[in-house]
């Protein structure tokens, strides 16, 4: 059994997370000592390592709710499993589609940019216009 500091620096998180993670219902509470300290065992360990590499790989807190959920459940299929990695695959496809969109109009916004000590600059002119 460990305390919520142990816990917290065995899987690389703070405490008000671990907190936090219990407060939203992705953790289940743990006993309690006479004394009121919180008692986590193996099992909590286990679910927040999941949980913080979940949302290490960009998993919404709904979506690890729900892989939780299905890795609680002794019914859970494998296809209900990827069905949500895909979902947040797609998601992370269509983030990298935009961010390179950015990337692009950032390129064409620096390029006329010399950099200098002039008194006007094309990087304003660009964002205070209407394109």
């Amino acid at each position: 059994m460990y305390k919520i500091g142990e816990t917290a620096s065995q899987v690389g998180m703070a405490t008000e997370t671990v907190r936090y993670y219990e407060q939203i219902g992705v953790l289940h509470a743990p006993g309690r000592a006479q004394n009121g300290y919180r008692l986590y065992d193996d099992d909590h360990l286990k679910r927040l390592r999941f949980i913080k590499r979940s949302r290490e790989l960009g998993f919404s807190l709904d979506q690890v709710r729900s892989l939780l959920s299905l890795a609680d459940d002794k019914d859970m299929t494998c296809r209900s499993v990827r069905n949500i990695a895909e979902q947040h695959l797609n998601e992370v496809r269509r983030n990298i589609t935009d961010l390179q969109a950015m990337e692009q109009m950032l390129q064409a916004t620096l390029a006329p940019c010399p950099g200098d000590n002039s008194t006007s600059c094309p990087i304003l002119d660009v964002l205070f216009s209407n394109a």
